[in-house]
């Protein structure tokens, strides 16, 4: 029957079918199925074959390649982690990383006492951290937290409740610029 594939280009502008719509009249026949309509009559029906990503593992590639490891918030695995700037800080940070995963968001902690904060934020913007947070005396005495993204932009200390609203929002409209538009 009559069939609608989905194909997208690649960065290498190669075509790869994704996605597939597609009606089928011969499977109803072969395994004779058949419904009753309004007026008690048998019917035949038409099958609706659909698979809306394709292989998953053709979506996820192109996904992969498509944002080179720079995944957006709402699909990030990476979504959020917690810097202290000195030991003192680690139960604050916990208390922060609990409120963001109670919340339905990825958040991680990093309390490596042997690592300077510098190279800590460093080795999450590598990770691909879409935000980093970093505490301190001044953001535990607010109940705040320095937001930084992976790629170095500083948008300054916000309230917890606010990072939360914001990442709430980010999941919703599934935007691609999150850390720009913190």
């Amino acid at each position: 029957g009559p069939k609608i594939d989905i194909t997208i280009n690649d960065a290498l502008k190669r075509s790869h079918q994704c996605a597939t719509i597609q009606l089928d009249f011969q499977l109803p026949e072969r395994f004779n199925l058949s419904y009753m309509n309004d007026r008690q009559e048998k019917e035949r029906p038409v099958i609706v074959h659909r698979a809306v990503l394709g292989s998953v593992e053709r979506m996820m590639a192109i996904l992969c390649e498509s944002f080179g490891g720079k995944w957006p918030f709402w699909l990030s695995p990476r979504q959020s982690i917690v810097i202290t700037v000195a030991p003192a800080f680690d139960d604050y940070a916990q208390e922060v990383m609990k409120q963001i995963n109670d919340a339905g968001f990825l958040c991680e902690h990093d309390l490596d006492h042997g690592t300077t904060m510098n190279k800590k934020i460093r080795n999450a913007q590598l990770a691909q951290f879409n935000f980093i947070l970093v505490v301190g005396e001044k953001e535990l005495a607010n109940k705040t937290a320095n937001v930084r993204t992976r790629d170095n932009k500083i948008h300054g200390e916000h309230s917890i409740v606010h990072i939360i609203a914001r990442f709430h929002e980010f999941k919703k409209s599934r935007c691609l610029d999150a850390e720009e538009t913190f």
